[in-house]
């Protein structure tokens, strides 16, 4: 891994993930600040951030305890939200490279930027060479700013006002627009992945549209197959 990250490409793709980076930063701030303001002890998000390290799972885990729900609750929430990883990391399965250590810690970094930022790279070395340069650069902003928000606590005041929960879906949107605009295949997998997830946002739970978003895959297979 040393050598690979040692390439040419480097300089482009740390370039290139520095606004995801910078948007995992704010998110974990407002995430560390919710945690301790809503009285959890300022261990449980940094430790969750590093032991579960998944952004929406993490926020909706927190969410049922400072309402009164039970860990388990909580953990069934998060585990229902992480079942889109499988997919995730199947998609990447071929680059995280040889070796258990590999493919252990590519698993704790696959998340949803991650992933649309490796697959936007045209070639197997240079999407290997994505994977860990975004993962490991996401983990450790994600990580700060968790830590940050959580010190920081209740001086940051209300941060629902600040709008910090936008900056993580404007970037992944940036990531997939690319994607978008030269794979009619995938364009139209997402176009009904989002068509379903709109139409059942009103009568589900939160994280359950992102769920049934993943149906779009079938288009995509059955277009791709076809081809």
């Amino acid at each position: 891994m040393r050598s690979l990250l040692r390439t040419p490409m480097m300089a482009p793709l740390v370039r290139d993930s520095a606004l995801v980076w910078l948007a995992s930063g704010v998110v974990g701030v407002s995430f560390g600040a919710i945690a301790v303001a809503g009285g959890l002890p300022l261990w449980v998000p940094v430790a969750m951030s590093l032991v579960v390290y998944a952004g929406s799972a993490q926020f909706s885990a927190v969410g049922l305890l400072l309402a009164g729900g039970g860990p388990l609750a909580a953990v069934a929430t998060g585990l229902i939200l992480n079942t889109r990883t499988a997919a995730f990391s199947l998609a990447v399965a071929d680059v995280l490279g040889p070796g258990r250590f590999a493919r252990l810690a590519g698993a704790h970094l696959v998340t949803d930027e991650t992933v649309a930022f490796t697959l936007a790279q045209p070639d197997p070395a240079r999407r290997r060479a994505a994977f860990w340069v975004n993962g490991l650069g996401l983990f450790a902003a994600w990580n700060t700013g968790v830590l940050a928000g959580a010190l920081a606590g209740t001086a940051l005041g209300d941060t629902a006002t600040y709008g910090l929960d936008a900056a993580f879906p404007a970037v992944l949107v940036a990531l997939v627009l690319p994607a978008l605009r030269t794979d009619r295949s995938v364009r139209r997998a997402a176009l009904l992945g989002a068509a379903l997830a709109l139409a059942v946002t009103p009568a589900v739970p939160a994280g359950v549209p992102v769920l049934l978003a993943l149906a779009g895959l079938v288009v995509h297979r059955h277009n791709g197959g076809a081809a």
